[in-house]
């Protein structure tokens, strides 16, 4: 089967393309900008005449959108960009796999939440209630997508890290081994997720369709819909930075909480975007890890990259 990849350069779409190494299929990896001793192709899925004749050429079934306007901050003066990447875009490509009778796997996220108080996690019918606009246009994404028809699974995920690209672990890892001290909100509170475990989970997904279209090729997905994925468990920003300056051994940093007031920002950040994570778990069979885990195991994979 063919695969597309979007937005492959990023995090997740380098933990995609780590993913499919072994992997009998062929996947193409697109992106708007080439990366150094790794094969892209580009595309610029604003455009939906370039999403169809990639999808044609390439007779694409999956499409594995990993691209995005994520700077939460700059959207709020960036509006119209963040609209076309977030929102737009993931329209295209759903026409695109409408019209070949394919599928789109999206991601989106848990800024879709937030506007509500809550403390307990977030399942997927949950009433979205984003607070900025990096939220709305993730939340009508996903409303484009659906408005088509198409099949689809959209996997909404929050506190995405990785070994690749700019992210909050890389962040605190040279912080915490550089300043004395540190201030980290303790009042926002989620669950990290390594990009590397939704890869994964992306890739057990897509086996399933295709197992799903050998039995019934004519019959609609019946898996299709939004699933929740993130690692198991809950803590804040404080306690994921004490845990990085733990595993990296940076134990003379102090690192103190503080409230979100502190670092002021255009935007409201959901204070609870814990997911629900027990639809995926029970649809796909999967097992997910715990958090710590996983943090252990990306800067493990950090520290090799860098040898």
């Amino acid at each position: 089967m063919n695969i597309l990849v979007t937005g492959a350069n990023g995090q997740l779409g380098r933990e995609m393309r780590l993913v499919s190494r072994d992997s009998q299929d062929r996947y193409i990896f697109t992106d708007v900008t080439e990366l150094e001793g790794h094969a892209t192709t580009l595309l610029d899925i604003t455009d939906l005449d370039a999403v169809r004749d990639a999808v044609e050429a390439n007779d694409v079934r999956v499409i594995v959108n990993c691209a995005a306007y994520t700077n939460v901050d700059k959207a709020e003066t960036d509006q119209e960009l963040c609209e076309r990447l977030n929102a737009k875009a993931p329209e295209n490509l759903a026409l695109a796999m409408k019209e070949v009778g394919g599928l789109l796997i999206h991601i989106s996220t848990d800024y879709v939440f937030g506007g509500d108080p809550y403390n307990t996690p977030c399942k997927e019918d949950q009433r979205g209630t984003p607070t900025g606009v990096y939220g709305m246009t993730k939340l009508r994404g996903e409303q484009n997508i659906q408005a088509t028809g198409v099949d689809h699974l959209i996997f909404r995920t929050a506190w995405l890290y990785s070994e690749f690209g700019k992210n909050f672990l890389k962040t605190m890892l040279n912080l915490t081994a550089t300043k004395p001290q540190l201030k980290v909100v303790f009042d926002q509170v989620g669950t990290p997720t390594y990009a590397l475990d939704l890869a994964l989970a992306i890739k057990v997904a897509i086996e399933d369709y295709k197992q799903q279209a050998d039995a019934a090729p004519s019959q609609p997905y019946p898996k299709t819909g939004i699933y929740h994925f993130s690692n198991e468990g809950v803590c804040s920003w404080f306690d994921f930075t004490k845990m990085i300056a733990q595993y990296a051994g940076n134990g003379a940093c102090d690192i103190q909480p503080c409230h979100s007031n502190e670092f002021p920002s255009p935007v409201r950040r959901p204070a609870y975007s814990v997911l629900d994570k027990t639809k995926v778990k029970n649809t796909f069979g999967i097992r997910i890890p715990y958090w710590t885990d996983s943090l252990q195991t990306c800067m493990n994979n950090l520290k090799q990259t860098q040898i």
